[in-house]
C-alpha cells in the first residue's frame, strides 16, 4: 500500500540527539576523549573570566566548536554557525540542545580570541598526551623531529621596507616573484639565504633585515630550498614519538635557518633523560654542533646523513636501531600532510606567532585525538 505524504510538520520529537547520534560513530569515542581533556581545565578556564558580568559562551563548547572546524575542513566561522544551526552531529558534539539558538559568528569571534590569548591550546595538548601516555601508547626512547613551512596570511605585496612611510606603502607594493630567503642543506650559507641576501625581485633587493610585512609583522620572507618559490611563512615544529606516531611536542617559530635544529633542541630537552633516547631527522639536521648537542642530552642522533660533510659517526650508522629510525621517521610527514589537508593549515587564517601558535598546537592535539580514536582509545558509549 502506497503511504501519503503529510505537509504537516510535527512540531515536537521525543527523541533526544544522543538517541539519533548511532552508538558506533566516530565521534563518540573523540568526544569521550575531548571530555575527559576538559575535566582538569576548569581552573584555567576560571582565571580567563571575570566573577561578573554577562555570561559568555562556555569556553568547553567553543573548544568543541573549534575542534569540529578543525576536524571537518570548515573554513570560516560564519560556515560553522551554518552548520551548527542545522546540523544535530554538530549540536550534540558541542554540547548544544535542539532548542538552543546557534551564536552569532561575530560572538563566536570576540569570544575565540579571548581562547587565542592564553595557554588554552598548550594544557589542552598536554592533557590529551597525558590520555596517550596513561594508556600506553607512547614510546619513552625513540623519537623523530621535523618541521614545515606554514604561509602567513600576508602577500608578498606587503613585504615592503621597513622605513618606507605608510602613506607611501598604500598602493605601492610590487607584485609577485621569486626570492631567495632559503634553508639550504648547508650550514655554512643557510642563515644568510633565510635572510635573503641574494635576493632581486624586480630591481629591488628585499631581505628580513630591511624588509617587514606591513600584513604580518612577525612572518618571515624565506624559502624552503634552493629554486624554489619565496613566501611569507612561519615554521612549525613537533616532536614524534616513533610507536603510535603520536606527537609529544609541538612549536612554532619564525622562519629561520636554524629554527629547525633549536626548535628540536628546545623539544627534545623535554623527553630527554637518565635514559638514552634516539632522534630520528632528515638530511637537514645533519650539522655538528647539532649532533654535539644531542649526546650532551644523552640522545643518540638517528639522523640521515649528508652527501658530502656529514657529522654522523659510521658506527651509529651501522647500528640496527638506526635503520629502524630512518624508516619511521617517515611517519611524522603524515602528521604536517593531515594538518595542512585536513586541519586547514597549508595558510594559516590568523596572524602574529602567538596566535598562529596557538592554531599549531591545537590542531597536533586534534590530530593525536584522532590518532587515539584510531588506535582503540575511547569507547563508544
Amino acid at each position: 500500500m502506497r503511504g501519503d505524504e503529510s505537509g504537516q510538520v510535527a512540531a515536537f520529537s521525543y527523541v533526544t540527539p544522543e538517541e539519533r547520534i548511532p552508538a558506533d560513530h566516530p565521534l563518540r569515542a573523540m568526544r569521550q576523549l575531548v571530555n575527559e581533556a576538559l575535566k582538569g581545565m576548569s581552573e584555567v578556564f576560571d582565571r580567563m573570566y571575570a566573577r561578573g558580568g554577562r555570561p559568555s559562551i562556555p569556553p568547553e563548547q567553543l573548544l568543541r566548536a573549534l575542534l569540529l572546524q578543525v576536524l571537518y575542513t570548515v573554513r570560516s566561522e560564519r560556515q560553522l554557525m551554518e552548520q551548527l544551526d542545522y546540523n544535530l552531529l554538530y549540536r550534540w558534539f558541542v554540547g548544544l540542545s535542539m532548542d538552543d539558538a546557534v551564536w552569532h559568528p561575530t560572538t563566536f569571534t570576540k569570544n575565540r580570541d579571548r581562547l587565542l590569548e592564553s595557554n588554552v591550546a598548550t594544557e589542552f595538548f598536554r592533557r590529551v598526551r597525558e590520555q596517550a601516555q596513561a594508556a600506553g601508547l607512547l614510546s619513552e626512547e625513540h623519537f623523530t623531529v621535523d618541521g614545515t613551512l606554514i604561509e602567513a596570511w600576508a602577500s608578498v605585496n606587503s613585504f615592503l621596507p621597513k622605513d618606507q612611510d605608510d602613506a607611501d606603502a598604500d598602493g605601492d607594493g610590487k607584485g609577485g616573484g621569486d626570492g631567495n630567503g632559503s634553508e639550504s642543506d648547508s650550514e655554512s650559507n643557510s642563515e644568510s639565504e633565510s635572510n635573503g641576501t641574494h635576493t632581486d625581485f624586480r630591481g629591488e633587493r628585499r631581505t628580513n633585515e630591511t624588509h617587514q610585512s606591513r600584513t604580518d609583522p612577525d612572518s618571515r620572507w624565506y624559502r624552503k630550498g634552493r629554486g624554489k618559490e619565496a613566501k611569507l611563512v612561519y615554521m612549525g615544529h613537533v616532536l614524534m614519538e616513533n610507536r603510535n606516531g603520536l606527537v609529544v611536542e609541538s612549536h612554532l617559530t619564525r622562519a629561520t635557518g636554524k629554527a629547525e635544529r633549536e626548535a628540536a633542541l628546545q623539544m627534545i630537552k623535554e623527553k630527554a633523560g637518565a635514559k638514552r633516547a634516539t632522534l630520528g631527522a632528515d638530511k637537514g639536521y645533519d650539522a655538528k654542533e647539532f649532533v654535539k648537542e644531542l649526546r650532551t642530552l644523552n640522545v643518540s642522533p638517528h639522523i640521515a646523513q649528508k652527501a658530502v660533510g656529514s657529522a654522523m659517526a659510521r658506527c651509529v650508522i651501522a647500528y640496527p636501531n638506526y635503520d629502524i629510525s630512518q624508516t619511521a621517521r617517515y611517519r611524522v610527514e603524515e602528521v604536517f600532510g593531515w594538518m595542512k589537508t585536513v586541519g586547514v593549515l597549508r595558510k594559516t587564517r590568523h596572524r602574529g606567532v602567538r596566535r598562529v601558535g596557538w592554531m599549531f598546537t591545537f590542531t597536533t592535539a586534534v590530530y593525536n585525538l584522532v590518532r587515539m580514536r584510531n588506535l582503540g582509545l575511547g569507547t563508544a558509549t
